[in-house]
């Protein structure tokens, strides 16, 4: 590369894999979504690379989107759950490095990672970056307002209209424009983070998907019917979607005369319909920064990379949410191009939330902070084989222990390539937002062979055989 290269970071809420046709054409299931734009950014004709094997350390927003940022799990960078906020001062942070080495930054959407100083002096306003707009806390999806600032500091309040993902992009693309004047002359390049509210709950689409799907039956995942036996924590959490979502979820309520089976799919395909809708228009604003790239001859020198912050259940095991480490859960989608150097096409290589900032300091040739916990994986991005010393398993840790909402019970495991160990501790222990409920649930484990139940459905703790696999993966754990 002549030059540092752009990084364009789209990152969305709750976006599962599966819901993306670059994955489920790929074997992550069958197609529900057909999703051109982003199989743009995984095209290996275009320097696309998809991660096969990405994975959160902690299945929810603000927690995630802290180890984004800063390379580290979240009990280092003191976000363990959704009551946590990011000090704006904590280092490191990607965006500061960037800035701090000549890069022009700004943020446009979701930050979710605490507004203003709180009663401890704790500012969690966006810091390092150059321009930012951010939704208050979720935001709206019609007519919302922003929060507006700079690198100085906040400005006020930005009331729009019109629908959120269209909004944010539309952020994005003026403020392409502008850096186009003020600074491309001066070969600084940006790093522009836009981050879609889109599709985290109440899934409301914008006017042009809202009718997709109107006259289709949608298919079943394999595991709408689980019945939880042998796994108690999963019996117990309020996140089934014929049981736990709400009239304004589904936009409004089942008919009275449908229970069992039928009052499921009703529920199953009203939540399905919207929150696929709010993909595709994802889909289609993603594309319209693709074409904004190419028409200001940008394409060649940017990075593109684009996640979520966690994966989601789209009524696999009956759920909806995320939380647990199950693997629906757990699996993060990860698309990342730049033509000409990327030569990967896909990897398979485990890597996590974590690994990202490291990586991306390295694909533009700055050091990785002493203090990042993650690894870069940028030399498979550009074809390396995977190195003798990789990671081949990954740590995984909840926090939130029984909140109101949801009463998913705190614990911890590993995910290696063939298993998967969970330890559920059930205990609050101090953590902000957490033990809000009292579970009548006792500490257990569970262990899965994925090799031969990818689907997390029998439990194999403590049987005959499994001596050996459960020993190795709890040395891991210490």
């Amino acid at each position: 590369m002549a030059k540092q290269p752009n990084i364009l970071f789209i990152l969305s809420d709750d976006h599962a894999a599966h819901a993306i046709s670059a994955y489920t054409d790929n074997g992550f299931g069958p197609r529900i979504l057909h999703t051109p734009n982003l199989d743009r950014i995984a095209d290996p004709k275009q320097g696309g690379v998809r991660a096969d094997n990405c994975f959160c350390t902690n299945s929810i927003c603000t927690p995630s989107r802290a180890s984004i940022l800063t390379g580290q799990h979240t009990h280092v960078c003191g976000v363990k759950t959704l009551a946590d906020r990011l000090d704006n001062t904590h280092e490191p942070q990607v965006q500061k490095l960037l800035k701090n080495a000549g890069y022009r930054t700004s943020i446009f959407g979701k930050w979710h990672l605490g507004h203003g100083q709180n009663a401890q002096g704790v500012d969690s306003d966006p810091a390092g970056f150059d321009d930012w707009a951010v939704l208050p806390h979720q935001g709206l999806y019609y007519d919302p307002t922003f929060y507006v600032g700079s690198d100085k500091g906040r400005r006020g309040e930005l009331h729009t209209q019109g629908y959120v993902t269209d909004i944010i992009t539309d952020m994005a693309s003026e403020w392409l424009d502008q850096w186009d004047e003020d600074y491309r002359q001066n070969d600084e390049p940006f790093f522009m983070c836009v981050h879609h509210k889109a599709p985290h709950r109440e899934w409301e689409p914008g006017p042009m998907e809202k009718h997709l799907f109107e006259d289709q039956t949608m298919a079943q995942p394999q595991t709408l019917w689980d019945d939880y036996a042998t796994r108690p924590a999963a019996a117990s959490v309020r996140m089934r979607i014929d049981r736990d979502l709400l009239p304004k979820d589904v936009k409004g309520l089942p008919p009275r005369e449908l229970e069992g089976r039928d009052l499921k799919q009703w529920y199953y395909d009203r939540y399905i319909k919207d929150y696929l809708r709010c993909c595709a228009g994802i889909d289609r604003n993603v594309g319209r920064l693709l074409d904004k790239l190419q028409e200001m001859g940008l394409a060649e020198n940017t990075i593109v990379v684009y996640t979520s912050d966690q994966g989601f259940f789209l009524g696999d095991h009956g759920f909806y949410d995320k939380r647990l480490i199950y693997e629906h859960s757990l699996r993060m989608p990860l698309l990342m191009r730049l033509p000409n150097e990327f030569k990967a096409a896909s990897h398979d290589a485990m890597v996590t939330n974590v690994d990202l900032a490291p990586t991306l300091l390295e694909l533009v040739g700055l050091p990785v902070h002493e203090q990042m916990q993650g690894s870069s994986f940028a030399p498979m991005l550009k074809g390396d084989d995977e190195p003798q010393d990789w990671q081949q398993s990954i740590y995984y840790r909840y926090w939130m222990h029984g909140d109101r909402a949801h009463h998913v019970p705190a614990h911890y495991g590993v995910r290696t390539r063939t298993h998967k160990l969970t330890y559920y501790y059930c205990k609050a222990l101090g953590c902000s937002g957490a033990g809000q409920i009292n579970l009548d649930l006792a500490p257990h484990w569970e262990l899965f062979d994925l090799t031969t139940d990818p689907n997390e459905l029998r439990n194999i703790y403590g049987e005959s055989g499994t001596e050996t696999v459960t020993a190795e993966l709890k040395t891991e754990l210490r």
